[in-house]
Order: structure tokens, then C-alpha cells, then sequence
């Protein structure tokens, strides 16, 4: 796993349109689990596929009670 740069306003790319998510395969699972790694480093609770380079409708969310 890997942390990966997050995008911040203005970048062009966080106004590309996202695709859908059409096959799951390695790729997307090491992307989904940098992504995790990445959003924890941050920190925080959320994190969408756009904010590191990738135009996918994807997003990572910790629903972890605040409390545990």
C-alpha cells in the first residue's frame, strides 16, 4: 500500500467527470486500499478517487463510531 498525494482546489483534475466503477480487479483493490492508507495518514474520514488523480466514481469512508 501506498500514501498518495492528495489534489486540492484548483486542480483541473477535481473538475474532470468521474466514470463508473465498471470491473473489479487488482488495480481497483490496490486503489481502494492506497486510498484507505492515504485518507488515515491524512487524517480523515473520507476520501474520493478524484482527490488523488483518479476520475472514478469511488469514494473511502471510515464509519467507525467516533467513540471506539
Amino acid at each position: 500500500m501506498a500514501v498518495l498525494e492528495i489534489l486540492k482546489f484548483p486542480s483541473p483534475n477535481l473538475k474532470k467527470k468521474s466514470l463508473p466503477v465498471e470491473a473489479i480487479d487488482g488495480d481497483l483493490l490496490r486503489l481502494i486500499a492506497d486510498m484507505a492508507e492515504t485518507m488515515y495518514a491524512a487524517p480523515g474520514v473520507g476520501l474520493a478517487a478524484p482527490q488523488v488523480g483518479h476520475s472514478l466514481r469511488l469514494v473511502v469512508i471510515d464509519i467507525t463510531p467516533a467513540n471506539e
